[in-house]
Formats: C-alpha cells, structure tokens, sequence
C-alpha cells in the first residue's frame, strides 16, 4: 500500500515584503544609547594604570560625535 504525497503550491513570491514591529529597531538602539551613555559617564570610575584600552575607545567615539 503506497501513502500519498501532498505537495503544497505556492504562490509565486516576486518581492520580499518583510515588516518588522518598531521595537525590533527601538530596543536594540535604545540598549546601545543606554550602555554607551553608562559607558560615558563614568567619570568617577577610573582603570587601573595599565589598562588605557578602553579610555581610548570611548575617547574616540566622544570625538566622533562631537563633530
């Protein structure tokens, strides 16, 4: 005895139609503002001596965005 096979047809897609919800954007951007402004305003927080990496980095985004 042989089981059927149903194929589904579908309908030709000829653009990509993709919406996606505006929090999908909104909360991954406002997650970036939030830590880079935690990141910014540490002023109180200091590294220690020998790690200056990090400084440099956020000295570098700071001087970007004061253009």
């Amino acid at each position: 005895m042989t089981a059927r096979t149903y194929t589904r047809v579908r309908p030709a897609v000829t653009g990509v139609d993709t919406r996606l919800p505006w929090w999908a954007l909104a909360l991954p951007a406002a997650a970036f503002v939030a830590l880079l402004l935690l990141m910014a305003g540490s002023e109180g927080a200091r590294a220690p001596l020998g790690d200056a990496g990090a400084g440099r980095v956020m000295e570098r985004i700071q001087q970007t965005l004061s253009l």
